[in-house]
């Protein structure tokens, strides 16, 4: 699919094609290597790929993750429903006795999906819908805790973000969208608009939704590791692009063209419209980007082209980019490329890094590999304590020094998990599912500490305001 499309926007790229790699091609490209020569690799670079193993294993696995991925989805999407409609069964009926009250009574409350009171599998780690009020209080806090509720919040459904939104945070609720994704031919892609106008703010907040558990669609964005070579930018990251609303035609056009308006919108452009609309009717207004997970890639990626197509107006209104467990997704020239936009139009862009979260350190970075990170990036530890400003401890995660402390960290992490209401107050209760979670991070400990609970508590009981007055 991806060689049918139009790559004259690239100067370089490295495209893989899943659906045409055999489980022989990938046994063959491992052995032998000669990746370029495959035909499930489409590349036009001469320094596309490094013929090493670890980049043949890089390769493969992408491919071979994707098409397990298309072939257990449906299993998958339905364990998810399952799943999901079990957490929200108990707490709709009032508890598990009452649950099996109302069932012999035939008075059974059964959860609706599209309903303002079902939470997602996400939703339902960390319940919290409203902001300490000790946040209120404290500016340097605000839009980052604010940044990261809306990316937890946007887990969740349309009539649950409205209600939140109005009800819960007395903002104003813009929209939840569903957005096309023209090369996965599905809208995969989710984001929440809200107006926050409280203590004389009128700022746009906007949140993109990250990788759902139990979806194979997000998943397949973030294994691709696909990447485009944009003039004068760098090499981005291709399943990140083609999320955000690459177009197979014409790539990046400063101005959408006719497309067919039964689709859904592309999310750049979605987002751009509504904001450039918003910003000129008030003077005064101002947006922040934000997203947990893949939704972190694509908010840094709405700032590069927002650079790429030199939207001035935009940028500077843009107040800051807070994304949290976000993987990589460029090169070296790419994070030179924002470093310099970034601080040029005088754009905050925080990347939280809560402890041993596996997701930031993926993909793999080293020096013959193309992914880097870049920016501020503030990494707590289980204290919540800003460590270090660096990513520079255990850096590609995969590191045999790191099992036995990472281990021990996970355990303390199930310790705090009963105790931690105790200590600063009932606000931060950790319920049983989330206790449940964390004992995977005795087995892999990179899993639990990427939930949404962590990074909640990073901005508010972390020392993030210090950071902000030293820049």
């Amino acid at each position: 699919m991806a060689s049918n499309c139009n790559k004259g926007f690239a100067d370089s790229y490295m495209l893989l094609k899943p659906e045409e790699a055999s489980y022989f091609d990938l046994c063959a490209a491992l052995i032998r290597g000669n990746l370029s020569k495959r035909n499930f690799v489409d590349s036009h670079a001469e320094d596309a790929f490094k013929d090493n193993l670890g980049h043949r294993w890089l390769v493969v696995l992408s491919v071979l993750a994707h098409k397990l991925l298309q072939l257990s989805s449906k299993p998958l999407a339905l364990f998810g429903s399952f799943l999901e409609f079990s957490l929200n069964i108990v707490p709709l009926n009032g508890g598990f006795f009452r649950l099996l009250v109302n069932f012999f009574k035939g008075e059974l409350v059964k959860p609706d999906p599209k309903s303002e009171n079902y939470l997602s599998f996400i939703g339902s780690l960390d319940v919290r819908i409203n902001l300490d009020d000790v946040v209120l209080c404290e500016d340097y806090k605000y839009y980052p805790a604010l940044s990261m509720m809306a990316s937890k919040a946007s887990y969740n459904n349309a009539a649950f973000l409205k209600t939140t939104v109005e009800d819960i945070w007395k903002m104003e609720f813009v929209g939840f969208y569903d957005c096309w994704n023209e090369y996965q031919e599905k809208a995969t892609t989710q984001l929440l608009i809200a107006l926050d106008k409280q203590e004389g703010r009128h700022t746009y907040v906007v949140a993109f939704r990250g990788t759902e558990p139990f979806d194979a669609d997000a998943w397949s964005t973030d294994i691709d590791i696909s990447w485009y070579g944009i003039p004068g930018v760098g090499r981005i990251h291709g399943g990140f692009m083609k999320a955000l609303g690459l177009q197979k035609s014409v790539g990046w056009p400063k101005e959408l063209g006719e497309r067919d308006p039964n689709l859904p919108p592309l999310a750049y452009y979605l987002i751009r419209d509504i904001i450039k609309k918003g910003l000129s009717e008030n003077e005064n207004a101002k947006f922040i980007v934000a997203g947990h997970s893949l939704g972190g890639a694509l908010a840094i990626l709405f700032g590069t082209i927002l650079c790429l197509h030199q939207e001035t107006f935009l940028l500077e209104r843009l107040e800051g980019i807070y994304t949290f467990g976000q993987p990589r997704v460029g090169d070296s020239t790419f994070a030179i490329y924002m470093n310099q936009k970034l601080q040029e139009h005088s754009v905050r862009y925080c990347r939280f890094v809560y402890c041993n979260d596996l997701v930031p350190r993926l993909p793999y970075d080293d020096k013959e590999m193309m992914f880097k990170h870049f920016g501020t990036c503030l990494f707590f530890n289980r204290r919540y304590q800003l460590q270090v400003l660096q990513e520079q401890y255990n850096k590609n995660y995969f590191s045999l020094w790191c099992i036995i402390p990472m281990t021990w960290n996970a355990i303390l992490e199930i310790i705090r998990s009963f105790i931690i209401a105790y200590q600063i107050g009932p606000y931060y209760r950790e319920g049983w599912l989330l206790f449940g979670f964390r004992i995977i991070g005795l087995i892999i400990p990179g899993i639990p500490a990427h939930g949404p609970q962590d990074y909640m508590n990073s901005t508010l009981l972390g020392t993030i305001q210090k950071h902000f007055k030293e820049e």
